[in-house]
Order: C-alpha cells, then structure tokens, then sequence
C-alpha cells in the first residue's frame, strides 16, 4: 500500500485546529498562533488548555514537515516534491519560529505556572527554559540556510549510481557484492562505488565548509565560542558534557579497538590474506556464500512480522498495523535519499519507516531497528503533551537497538537455525566494530567545531589521525584518497551534527535490556516497555532507571559490555 496521510485513521481528533485547515500554508496558520498569543493564563485550568492547544498546533504543523520530508527523500529527483519541502523550510518554519519564542515566554511568564503539578511538568519547563535562553532571531535565515544545504547532500548522495552486472544501481544496492566470495568481483564493485563518490568529493567538501561557516555564526550569535559547545544545549544534553564523550573516546580505544582488531586478525587467518583490503571486510571469513534473507520487500516485512510476533504480541500487531496503513518504504531504488529513518507522523501519533534495502542480512538488523522506534512511538502516543511524545535521542536509541538484539533471537523466520547462528555472530563481532566507528565520528565532530576556519586537507589529517586511532588492520594502501573521503558517507555529519554519541550510549543501555531479557524474558521485556510509554515526560537518568538500566558510558561500562559480548561468542 502506498504512503497517503489523508487515509490514515483520524483516533486523535483536532479541538482547537480546524479540521480542514491547510498547514503549509501561512495565512492559515498565523490566526492561530495569535489566538494563543492573546489569550490570558491566569489560571491553572486555562494554562493547562493552553498548552493542549499549542501541543496540538505543534503537532499538526511537524507532521506537516514530516510529510514533506518524507516524500522528497522517496523521490530526490521529483522537483515538485523538492519545491513542496523547500517551501516549508522556507516559508513556514523560519515565520514560525519567533511565535514560538513569544509562547513560550507567555509560559514562562504565567503566574498560574507555580500551580502546575511539579513533577508532571519539569521536563517541560526545562525544555523551554533552554529555549528561550537559546533563541536568537538573526539565527532563523541560518538554520534555514543549514536545512537547504542538508537537503543538498541528500540530492547530491540519491543521485550516486554505477553501471555494475549489466544495469544500474544504487550504491546501497552495490553493497551486497561485498559479501561475495569472489574476491575479484568484491574488488571491482568496491573500486567502483570509491570512484562514483570520489567524483563528487570536491562537491561535498566545499558543502561541508558552507555547513561549518554557518553553523559557528550561529553559535555566536548564541553566544558561544564555538559551536560543540552551543549545539550540547540545543540538544538538550543536560545530564552529561564533552568531557564525557571524550571519557567514551578512550574507553572505546582501550575496550572495543582491541577486539576489533583481533576479530579482523582471525579473519585474515581464515581468509588466507596477508593483510585485508576494505573489499575483504564483509565477506564471510569461511567461504560460505552471502546470507540473503530475502528478494523482495514483502518477502522482508513478513518475515519481520513473524520476528515480531514472537518477541511480543502487541510488537507484532502494531507492525502489520503499520504494513498495512503504507508506512513501510524499504526497497532502495534510483532517486531514493540514502539511509533510513523511522519519522513520526505527530498529528496522527503513527511511525513511517524509510530504509533502502537490497536483500542482505543487515537489512534485516535495520527494519528491526526502525520498528523499534516505531514500538516507542506506539507507546508514547497518550502522552499528554507532544513534546512527551519524544524521548531524548540517547534513550530513543535504546528502544532501536534493543529490538536489533530481541529480535535477532528470532532470526530462524529467514535462516535455517545454522544460518540465523551465524547471523546472530556476526552481528556480535560488528558491535566492536560499530563502537569503534561512533567513537570515530563523535571524536571527529569534536575536533570538527573546536577548530574553526580548517582547510580541507587539515580536516582529511584530523580524519586520518582518528582512523590510526579506532580503525581496523586493513590496508588502504593506492586507495588514500578515498580513505581520506571516508567521512563523507555519514549523513550525520551534514544532516544532524553531533548527533551519534547517542548510538554509543545507547548500545550499551541495549545490551543491558538484552542481558535483562535474557535472564527473564518476562522481566525484560516489561521493563523495556514501561521505559517506552514515558517518552520524553522524564529526564535522560529517569529513563534509563525506568528501564532498570544505569545511565553511564564510561570506561567500566565499556569494558563490562566488551567482555559480555567476548562470553556470548565464546
């Protein structure tokens, strides 16, 4: 079924939004911020349905954007749906942002706001403290600049395809020959894809330069001397600091690189090679042939659904609900943005998955990470407030990451019980590996936004330096450019700077959930979804509390989640 919000099933009716009202359009929207903006908040009782009001305009407006956004990166190369999401970055979000402001000191300023139930309302009141502190009205053409180059990227990247085995593809597609045996083919289709995104290098640099101008001229105007600093508050990590991440750097480098680089040693061995070659690092070390769980994107939503079911019920029900209603969007075809993402649709309280699969075995890992943040959408959705509908990101995670590993226990509804083993090990070894990478692309943020006004070829140093630092055994040797442009695959950096620490938070609070589940299934599994159905309404340690979790990714825990995964291979 294919994606169309007007069909989706209306269980949250609008009482303040009327029900027709056009939300990409300005002259509709602006009444009604001005209503809100006049209305006095004297009283408990009339704040509290001021705050219903602007939740649900809040609401109505975002799912707005998030249907624009969605269907632009279904179809990159569709200029009207390219003009329909520039419209509303341009148009809407920036005349937008300076109600907000006002509303949000009309709250603050309230009397009636020292009567409001303390603990109900304290994420709430942070939150927009923070706000207000951090708006800055020249900022609002910036952001919208730095949202017009971010789609930029997604453009430049939907459009990279190779001539490869007779037709053309994607370069997600081109993915799976790195599982071939055949070494020489691996080769080719890795030389192949290198070439494609080199051809756009000098492109994405100079992007990446505009994105990094913009982005310390809006730390300044906020009045921050640099940008890592400015963008920890604006995403509200108010229970840890750099110097926290730079703890998690080195745990990492003492803890996961070791086993990384063992891992690879021992596929070496088995491999026969002197030394790997980054076309020998998906292969399976034994010569047996690629897992393919699946063709076609049924065939990967119904096994997925079987997975489901048997981790829970209600997980179960809630993915065919979203099967059903078209908000699955996974196979990867030409014009597709990169990536995947699960967005909510806040209005109708419902999850989209976006993914670009192409038969492996890691598609299936993906869809499992999506729909979980597709459960914790499902149980955040009676949250009162749309804000509580979202969980901070570092917990946000958690609810992915788990469903990765829950979910991998059921992998026999692709593999025979050999096959979804081998799986499930993999997977294991990968997570030394996907440490090793968060700490690689959070360390480089660090030094990104820390040293203003660096070249690009200082840049491609600091990049190579962190490579030596976290990277694996393989030679890169006659391949240096393209190691050097590494980086530039990882959308994070152009689309949501500083967001990845909270990958690595976060596969540690997994493999707690894991472990939990592990020993009582029952257990496990009701303390991950009371953890879910708070959504954002408590504070980061609240959360992971919820979840019978400690919130810390230091060194301990590092290592602690580094021996575990050690035991679970031995």
């Amino acid at each position: 079924m294919t994606f169309n919000p007007d069909e989706l099933p209306r269980n949250y009716p609008r009482s303040f939004v009327p029900p027709q009202a056009d939300l990409g359009d300005w002259e509709q929207i602006e009444p009604l911020l001005i209503q809100l903006e006049r209305r006095p908040l004297d009283s408990v009782e009339s704040l509290e349905g001021w705050l219903q009001n602007l939740s649900e305009l809040g609401s109505t407006i975002g799912e707005e954007g998030a249907v624009r956004q969605i269907r632009m990166t279904c179809q990159t190369d569709d200029p009207e749906l390219e003009k329909a999401y520039l419209h509303f970055i341009q148009e809407i979000e920036p005349r937008l942002k300076p109600y907000l402001h006002r509303l949000q000191q009309l709250y603050l300023a309230s009397p009636a706001r020292q009567g409001l139930d303390l603990e109900r309302y304290r994420v709430w009141d942070r939150r927009t403290e923070n706000a207000v502190a951090l708006y800055h009205e020249e900022n609002i053409p910036l952001q919208t600049e730095e949202q017009v180059l971010g789609q930029r990227y997604q453009k430049l990247t939907g459009a990279m395809t190779v001539e490869f085995d007779g037709r053309r593809q994607t370069l997600q597609q081109m993915t799976r020959y790195l599982e071939e045996t055949d070494r020489p083919k691996r080769r080719q289709a890795w030389e192949l894809v290198s070439e494609r995104r080199l051809a756009d290098r000098q492109a994405l640099d100079e992007l990446y330069d505009q994105l990094l101008a913009l982005r310390q001229r809006i730390a300044h105007n906020a009045g921050f001397a640099n940008y890592r600093d400015y963008a920890f508050r604006a995403l509200e990590r108010f229970d840890y600091t750099p110097e926290d991440c730079l703890r998690f750097h080195q745990a990492v480098e003492q803890s996961a690189v070791p086993l990384l680089r063992r891992f690879q040693a021992e596929r070496a061995d088995q491999l026969e090679l002197e030394s790997l070659r980054p076309w020998d690092l998906q292969v399976d070390p034994q010569g047996r042939p690629p897992l393919r769980p699946f063709d076609q994107a049924e065939e990967l939503i119904a096994g997925c659904q079987a997975i489901l079911r048997q981790v829970s019920p209600d997980f179960g029900k809630e993915f065919q609900q979203m099967a059903d209603l078209g908000l699955l969007e996974l196979e990867s075809r030409v014009g597709k943005a990169p990536g995947g993402y699960q967005a909510t649709l806040s209005e109708h309280r419902l999850p989209f998955i976006f993914m670009n699969a192409a038969g492996l075995d890691g598609d299936v890992r993906t869809l499992l990470h999506e729909a979980g943040h597709a459960f914790h959408t499902f149980a955040a959705r009676e949250q009162f407030l749309g804000d509580y509908r979202h969980a901070p990101t570092e917990f946000s995670e958690v609810a992915s990451i788990s469903m990765e590993l829950l979910g991998g226990e059921q992998l026999e509804a692709f593999y025979s019980p050999e096959a979804a083993a081998r799986s499930r090990r993999e997977h294991l070894e990968r997570i030394a590996n996907l440490l090793a990478w968060i700490a690689t692309i959070d360390a480089f943020q660090h030094w990104l936004y820390t040293h203003p006004g660096h070249s690009p070829q200082e840049r491609q140093a600091a990049w190579l330096e962190l490579h030596r630092r976290f990277g694996g055994q393989e030679s890169w040797q006659g391949y240096e450019e393209a190691l050097g442009a590494v980086w530039q695959r990882q959308l994070h950096l152009y689309l949501v700077p500083f967001y990845y620490i909270e990958y690595g938070i976060a596969q540690l609070g997994a493999l707690g959930i894991w472990n939990h589940w592990q020993q009582d299934h029952q257990a496990g599994l009701a303390a991950y979804r009371r953890a879910l159905a708070l959504g954002g309404s408590r504070s980061l340690p609240q959360l992971f509390e919820a979840a019978e979790l400690p919130f810390d990714f230091g060194a301990a825990t590092v290592a602690t989640a580094i021996k575990g995964i050690e035991a679970r291979l031995a």
